[in-house]
Order: C-alpha cells, then sequence, then structure tokens
C-alpha cells in the first residue's frame, strides 16, 4: 500500500508541478506581450476556468497522498527515504502557502477591480498584478519542482 501512495504521491506532484512549469516557462511570457486590456481579461478568465473540478483534484492530492504515503507504517523504510518523503511533503505544502498566501489574494484582487473599471483602469490593475503574482508563481514552481524531484527521489531509493 505505502508504494502505491508513493506512486501516486509522485504522479499528482508532477501533474501539479508541470502545470506550473508551463505557467511559468509559456503562458505567462505569452501573456506578457498581450496589450493591459487583453492581459486583464485573459488573466480574470483563466483564475474563473482553473480552479475547477480537475485542477482542485491534483491541487488537493499534490499534499494528501505524500502524507498517506506517511501516515502508512513500513518496516522496511530507510531513513533516506523517510526523509526524502518529508522534504518533498514540505516542499508541496510551502508550495501551497505561497499560493493560497500570495496568488489567490492577488487573484481575488483582480476579480474585484472588474467591478469598477472606472475606478481601476487596466493599466493599473496589470501593474498591481502581473509582476507581484510572477514572482510568487516563480517561488510556487520552485517549490513544486523540488518536491516532484524529492518524491522521486523517494520512490527509487
Amino acid at each position: 500500500m505505502a508504494s502505491v501512495l508513493l506512486a501516486l504521491a509522485v504522479i499528482f506532484t508532477g501533474l501539479y508541478a508541470g502545470m506550473m512549469l508551463i505557467f511559468l516557462t509559456g503562458i505567462m511570457p505569452a501573456f506578457a506581450r498581450l496589450t493591459d486590456g487583453q492581459f486583464v481579461v485573459a488573466m480574470r478568465r483563466l483564475n474563473e476556468e482553473v480552479p475547477r473540478g480537475l485542477f482542485l483534484l491534483v491541487f488537493l492530492a499534490e499534499v494528501a497522498f505524500p502524507i498517506a504515503a506517511l501516515a502508512v507504517p513500513v518496516d522496511d523504510r530507510s531513513d533516506t527515504q523517510l526523509w526524502l518523503l518529508v522534504a518533498g511533503l514540505v516542499c508541496v505544502v510551502v508550495n501551497h502557502l505561497v499560493t493560497i498566501a500570495g496568488n489567490i489574494p492577488l487573484n481575488n484582487a483582480l476579480a474585484s477591480s472588474e467591478s469598477a473599471p472606472e475606478t481601476y483602469p487596466d493599466s493599473a490593475v496589470r501593474e498591481a498584478f502581473e509582476s507581484r503574482w510572477n514572482r510568487f508563481h516563480a517561488v510556487r514552481t520552485l517549490f513544486a519542482v523540488a518536491g516532484f524531484a524529492l518524491l522521486v527521489s523517494a520512490s527509487l531509493s
């Protein structure tokens, strides 16, 4: 059972890390080339669509399966595997904390600015959002990829 849970932890952290990396290296650089109005609308629509169904499953499973893999007693688990698993879990938890404390509040502010376009012109909205969101995203991507690498390492040890 522990092997299955660790395999699921690797799969879901890999899916999440891959999505984060695609945003960092492809989507956000492409969005950077949009006009202010296009950028603001695109990010608002993206933030409405992403946090649903399959994404939420992956987002929650990324933390749940490493916890489950640690919770199942294993007689022959090496100290190395244990510490790699713990370190991977710490990375995915930090990733979630950055998302919750950094990116989500910015997404919410972006959404709320839509109701008062005369007060919040697209250029001001983008200026308040884009660079801060990208910094938080780079940090959470680093932790997501590190968590994935650590869990892969744990599964191989």
